[in-house]
């Protein structure tokens, strides 16, 4: 055979492998596609079942111990548990907010709503007092009309705020199937993250197996410190608010749980509440909603910090991103899982900028336990 031949032979051969790869890379990529698709509509659903199971494994795994090892009944537990949970205060809650929505605007728009004048001590406040004081008394006097002058800068943020309230009914929905899931997934929670380190033992030998640990220990962390106290904060407000009879307590309690997530703290609502409620509400009621939003604000300075100082030290700002972020994308259900998708991104990119130490550090930090020390990278 002569030199020719042999390379016109070799081309054909590296044109034949050629087609066939492309032909392989052409199917797996529709084959993708495709499956992206199909379970492109469940993945909120399954981020979030994900989310409250890594939360609650160690619940599940002390439950489980108490049970003599029944796996079974634990998980079953916990899932009644938190349908009985989003059965009760979330649909009311989610209700509510419907509710109050609707009756705020109808207030609006009748005059039904009505806002007592400013104090002349406004006026002294440095750049804003003359606006805040003229916009304040046009609108103690004719609230129709000063909404209608901020009404444009108003419209986009009302209609993610209408968006998410009209999705309330759908979170609750997409939350029962969460919950659900979550109960699976925590009856082979060991087969599970085995597979998982597998997989990313695959994808990077390293570091993979690392990085879980610090996604998973970070979900716990955000969803004790950061999560659970403001639920638990809104919970009491929200008691506090519906036994007095406070009016919109389905928007104020939404109000307190979304200023806890975001690090604001809920004394812009509390304070000025107390100070209501002791202008129009009887003494007792005014006392017991005192006292209601006193725990709330000693939750948030005392519980909150030593919480938050035995977990991690995601930027508020990263957290607040996450929580808007998430009410756009997927409405109520994004206000509780938007943060903790943040606070997981944020430790994994951090880790993996600064490379091993940091790594270990972070893990350290939202875990408590020191992780095996990995190969140095290739």
């Amino acid at each position: 055979m002569s030199e020719d031949d042999k390379d016109s032979s070799t081309l054909r051969r590296l044109n034949a492998t050629f087609v066939e790869v492309a032909i392989h890379l052409t199917f797996v990529g529709f084959l993708v596609y495709w499956t992206f698709v199909l379970v492109k509509p469940f993945i909120p659903i399954i981020v979030w079942s994900v989310v409250l199971a890594v939360a609650l494994y160690p619940v599940f795994d002390r439950l489980r111990t108490v049970l003599g090892g029944r796996g079974g009944i634990a998980s079953a537990v916990l899932t009644i548990g938190g349908l009985l949970i989003l059965l009760g205060p979330a649909t009311w809650l989610g209700l509510g907010l419907l509710e109050g929505s609707r009756e705020f605007i109808q207030r609006v728009e009748t005059g039904g709503l009505t806002i007592p004048p400013p104090s002349t001590t406004v006026l002294q406040w440095p750049l804003i007092g003359q606006p805040l004081f003229d916009f304040w008394q046009l609108a103690s006097t004719n609230l129709r009309t000063a909404v209608a002058h901020i009404l444009p800068q108003l419209k986009p943020a009302g209609e993610v705020l209408l968006e998410a309230a009209s999705s309330a009914g759908a979170g609750t929905i997409k939350f029962i199937v969460s919950v659900v899931i979550m109960g699976f997934l925590l009856s082979s929670g060991s087969r599970l993250v085995a597979a998982v380190n597998m997989l990313a033992h695959r994808i990077d030998p390293a570091y993979g197996e690392r990085f879980v640990a610090l996604s998973g220990a970070t979900i716990r962390a955000v969803s004790r410190g950061v999560i659970g106290i403001s639920l638990l904060q809104a919970v009491i407000g929200g008691l506090g608010m519906w036994l007095v009879g406070v009016p919109f307590a389905s928007l104020l309690t939404l109000g307190i749980l979304v200023l806890g997530i975001v690090q604001l703290g809920p004394a812009l609502i509390a304070i000025p509440l107390v100070v209501w409620s002791w202008m129009t509400l009887p003494a007792p009621a005014a006392i017991g909603l005192t006292i209601c939003m006193t725990a709330v604000y000693l939750i948030e300075a005392l519980m909150k910090p030593f919480v938050l100082a035995h977990g991690l030290t995601t930027p508020t700002i990263v957290i607040f991103v996450g929580v808007i972020g998430g009410i756009i994308a997927h409405g109520v259900a994004g206000l509780f899982a938007g943060p903790i998708i943040m606070a997981v991104a944020w430790e994994l990119a951090k880790a993996w900028i600064y490379d091993e130490t940091p790594a270990t550090a972070a893990l350290q930090r939202v875990s408590g336990v020191t992780p095996p020390l990995a190969p140095p990278r290739a």
